[in-house]
């Protein structure tokens, strides 16, 4: 799947989005209303492969919902609506329209890493993180997948998740960073502290896969870093059962995504695995 944030705002970003060639198509976190997001500058790409970005949680709005689903029937691919809100109140119904719009799945952006007073402040509290959930699973008919950024209590908000009804996670978001310009001396982004995201995260999305299926052996969406089909494998071995690609997907598109496919498909034949449910978790077998 593309992660949430690379594309999927309209229409045309799903159509763009399905030319990858991804299995599912994740919206950008939509809020109840439309949102401009931080001024520029809001990227800042690094030399040692990352980005660092704080766009803001920009998004159209819940009116773009119907559109978006509209489309994914169109292109006969499942949409999961990632699902943003400053309030428990504004997840509930956010969540309610995406169901009744009919996405095929929700995501619960408890993971933003630089947008106060969600994402990262709510995934980090556990017993916030369990009511929030409990809420959202009571008043929607299709599955909700929690996405949870990194944290001290990762294992514990992914424990009260599941317990609330989640049906998934999604591990992790990107990495609170900043970038200071040492000729001005000054931070670069216009927030100033951002998310770090690529190839730079990957082994600690790695490790927080690894620790949260150690503990409760659930469905988990890796997602952190991703670059070739080596680190989507990382993925899946550490406990993963699907995965999400951000910022290379935003660099290579579709070129990626066949490379990552078709070298699953020599690793399994390597390894004399026919399907990929054969390696889930394994290295906790090992």
């Amino acid at each position: 799947m593309n992660a949430s944030g690379v594309l999927g705002a309209y229409p045309e970003h799903l159509e763009i989005l399905y030319r990858f060639g991804v299995s599912a198509l994740v919206t950008k976190t939509i809020t109840l209303e439309p949102r401009a997001g931080y001024e520029p500058p809001i990227v800042v790409e690094l030399e040692c492969g990352g980005l660092i970005n704080a766009v803001g949680l920009s998004n159209p709005g819940a009116e773009v919902l119907p559109r978006l689903c509209a489309k994914a029937r169109e292109l006969g691919v499942p949409l999961i609506v990632s699902v943003g809100g400053f309030s428990d109140e504004e997840f509930v119904v956010v969540a309610s329209l995406a169901d009744e719009s009919g996405a095929s799945a929700i995501e619960l952006n408890l993971s933003c890493p630089h947008a106060p007073g969600t994402g990262i402040e709510i995934g980090s509290v556990p017993e916030h993180v369990g009511s929030l959930v409990k809420q959202v699973v009571s008043v929607v008919s299709v599955p909700v997948i929690v996405k949870l950024g990194l944290c001290d209590r990762l294992v514990d908000s992914a424990g009260k998740a599941l317990e609330a009804g989640a049906k998934a996670l999604t591990l992790i978001n990107t990495v609170r960073a900043m970038y200071i310009d040492v000729y001005s001396m000054k931070p670069v982004l216009s927030n100033v502290y951002g998310g770090l995201s690529g190839p730079p995260i990957h082994p600690i999305a790695v490790r927080c896969v690894y620790d949260v299926y150690r503990e409760y052996g659930c469905d988990i969406i890796g997602c952190g870093g991703v670059y070739d089909w080596r680190s989507a494998a990382e993925m899946i071995v550490a406990g993963a059962r699907a995965v999400q690609v951000g910022t290379m997907l935003a660099r290579r598109g579709r070129e990626l995504v066949e490379e990552i496919l078709s070298g699953l498909r020599r690793w399994l034949e390597e390894i004399g695995c026919k399907t990929l449910d054969q390696v889930v978790g394994a290295s906790h077998r090992a």
